[in-house]
């Protein structure tokens, strides 16, 4: 029997002590983020700026390979820990005391791999961030072995799948952390695509029952958070420059331009209603692979905007074709991507698939012109906005969808 007690948390539900690990129903109605997910989220935000400030300082300094690199890399720590346990809370969220402190490890993990980016971008040191990373992987590990003690047959045998291929590839990290940094070079490939096959390699065993609806309430979630990032990262970066006394008529277009964008990206990703088109494991796992490109760009036109900030003040070491280039790459990256793996199979014909494509090439064209790029391509992508709107209204007047 399950053992309950008062936790005063969660608007004053009760939380169960303990209880047995069972999947959820992939139909279940009302399935909503938990206060606990929301919170992991916002926790997260920690990493992405982190992440976003080395971003910044290297490409501000003249070295943008070596901090786009060392961005991926560690967007790809967060987004992949980020990733595999929204999918697990989706299909065995118990919400018992056991899972909670799970997950609240997990967030210590996130903050210990925050902690060491800074050593990863300036001195190619990853053993902070490995640690951190680690520690999200071993509460994980134990959370899907928690699932199989409630699990029989196939779906068992999922669960044991997870476990086991999260223990093999961490091995994977602990032995490249130990080999010579050049070793690096030639072992992360390997090691990223090792963690994309845990899943397609468990559920071949038995689709887990995670919830359509729920998944894409989650990453539309972490897509706000992104975004709202990049407003934050934005805000800071024009009131240092103001700090400064810096020219205001040239900071105001910048500023203009990036809300502009950020609005028309959270538009042109809320304009579908993606759980609709997430039925199977193959549609749904292919959507959220390509979120490592959204999430990532999305967070990226935010140290974009701060790079033109800095550029314009005089504190970024490169011209002002370079400085635009990073805030109307990542918008265009964002738009294409969302388009392809998110909004194009809600299109009807070929001028609504066009509509996106289009306004990506718009917003990469503003990029040669001068200090006017940003706010051109806030305009280029809320351009894009307004024709969505309008060929969705004439194609079906009745539905609401857009963009």
């Amino acid at each position: 029997m399950d053992q309950e007690a008062d936790a005063g948390a969660g608007h004053g539900q009760r939380v169960t002590v303990l209880s047995r690990m069972r999947a959820r129903r992939r139909d279940e109605p009302h399935r909503a983020a938990t206060p606990l997910e929301l919170f992991f989220d916002l926790c997260f935000v920690v990493a992405v700026a982190q992440a976003g400030a080395r971003l910044v300082h290297a490409v501000a300094e003249g070295d943008p390979g070596h901090g786009v690199t060392g961005y991926l890399l560690v967007f790809f720590a967060i987004w992949w820990a980020w990733v595999n346990f929204t999918w697990f809370a989706s299909a065995y969220d118990c919400d018992d005391v056991p899972y909670r402190l799970a997950t609240l490890v997990q967030i210590a993990g996130v903050l210990v791999l925050a902690a060491g980016i800074p050593r990863a971008f300036e001195n190619a040191d990853y053993t902070v961030a490995v640690i951190g990373y680690l520690i999200m992987r071993v509460a994980l590990t134990f959370q899907w072995l928690r699932a199989a003690r409630g699990e029989s047959g196939a779906a068992r045998q999922a669960t044991l799948r997870y476990a086991g291929g999260l223990v093999l590839v961490q091995v994977g990290w602990v032995v490249l952390l130990l080999l010579p940094d050049a070793a690096w070079t030639w072992g992360f490939a390997p090691l990223v695509l090792a963690e994309l096959a845990v899943p397609a390699f468990a559920e071949r065993a038995h689709e887990t029952p995670w919830h359509p609806h729920h998944i894409a309430e989650r990453y539309g979630l972490f897509t706000i958070i992104m975004l709202g990032e990049t407003i934050a990262a934005a805000t800071v970066a024009v009131q240092s420059a103001l700090d400064e006394s810096a020219v205001l008529d040239e900071l105001l277009p910048i500023a203009a331009g990036g809300l502009l964008i950020v609005f028309a990206a959270f538009w042109i990703y809320f304009a579908t209603p993606i759980h609709e088109y997430l039925e199977s494991d193959r549609q749904a796992f292919l959507w959220a692979y390509g979120h490592y490109v959204i999430f990532g760009s999305a967070a990226a036109i935010g140290a974009g905007i701060e790079v033109a900030v800095e550029q314009v003040t005089h504190h970024a070491h490169i011209s002002t074709l370079a400085a635009s280039f990073a805030v109307t790459a990542p918008t265009a990256l964002f738009m294409i991507t969302v388009w392809l793996v998110h909004t194009r199979h809600f299109k009807r014909g070929a001028a609504q698939h066009l509509v996106l494509p289009a306004g990506a090439v718009l917003v990469l064209a503003a990029t040669f012109a001068g200090h006017w790029a940003v706010p051109l391509a806030g305009l280029a992508a809320a351009c894009t906005v307004a024709v969505g709107v309008f060929l969705a209204a004439r194609e079906a007047p009745a539905d609401a969808r857009t963009a």
